[in-house]
């Protein structure tokens, strides 16, 4: 059944009650305010939806994500980052990055990154629980990602290309800083082939959610230092 969310209570259903056709969708309703975003990616949901939608929450079986074993760079890739002269920087301009993922994916298909949408994960960033991945050729922004940090996790929203190869970059460059930081888990939500060709794996919701709840058990934390803005090693 899905459930509607109130307005006025930030709380969700648990996951495990999403439902399997469309597969992982949740709940319907509620907003964008802060708090909701950050308790429901506690709780292993996300907002998917388009302007024409209401809210829509989900948490899909099973979950794509990577691990610091999963991460692969195929040989093809080796080569490009050893000849390239892309730069990779960690939050060095959030908004650029998000609106791009908007125009782009908009250009191809009807966006889920909202106005509003963008102005939520902003606010996310300005709090530091959202991070942005740029990568430049010259002082033009040709690939990056964004998504929310969750202790040892990092909650991966959208990523974009305007070269060949800029997204990859992005991608690997910040998982292997990452994960060396001590990060455990890297979401990215939904399988595709792009992510499929970085060693991104399937794992039963079931799997990903007792992971999630052990990492808020700990508690265990990335330290701040990492997220400073900063020019990221690519080789």
């Amino acid at each position: 059944m899905l459930i509607r969310l109130s307005d006025k209570d930030y709380r969700f259903p648990r996951a495990e009650f999403a439902l399997r056709e469309p597969n992982g969708l949740l709940a319907v309703g509620g907003d964008l305010h802060p708090e909701r975003l950050l308790n429901a990616y506690r709780n292993g949901i996300f907002p998917w939806f388009t302007e024409q939608d209401p809210p829509l929450w989900w948490s899909p079986d099973p979950r794509a994500v990577f691990t610091p074993a999963s991460l692969h760079c195929s040989r093809s890739m080796q080569r490009f980052r050893r000849n390239t002269h892309l730069r990779v920087t960690l939050n060095r301009d959030f908004a650029a990055v998000i609106q791009a993922c908007a125009t782009l994916h908009g250009e191809r298909d009807a966006t889920w990154i909202t106005a509003d949408m963008q102005q939520a994960y902003c606010d996310l960033h300005q709090s530091g629980h959202a991070h942005s991945v740029e990568v430049w050729q010259g002082d033009y922004l040709v690939g990056g990602m964004y998504g929310v940090a969750q202790n040892r996790m990092f909650c991966g929203e959208s990523m974009f290309h305007r070269v060949t190869n800029a997204s990859k970059l992005a991608l690997l460059s910040f998982a292997e800083a990452f994960f060396d930081a001590g990060g455990q888990l890297l979401d990215a939500q939904v399988p595709n082939p792009h992510l499929e060709s970085l060693g991104m794996q399937e794992i039963q919701r079931a799997q990903f959610l007792h992971l999630l709840r052990e990492d808020q058990r700990t508690n265990a934390q990335i330290a701040t230092e990492f997220w400073r803005c900063r020019e990221l090693p690519h080789i």
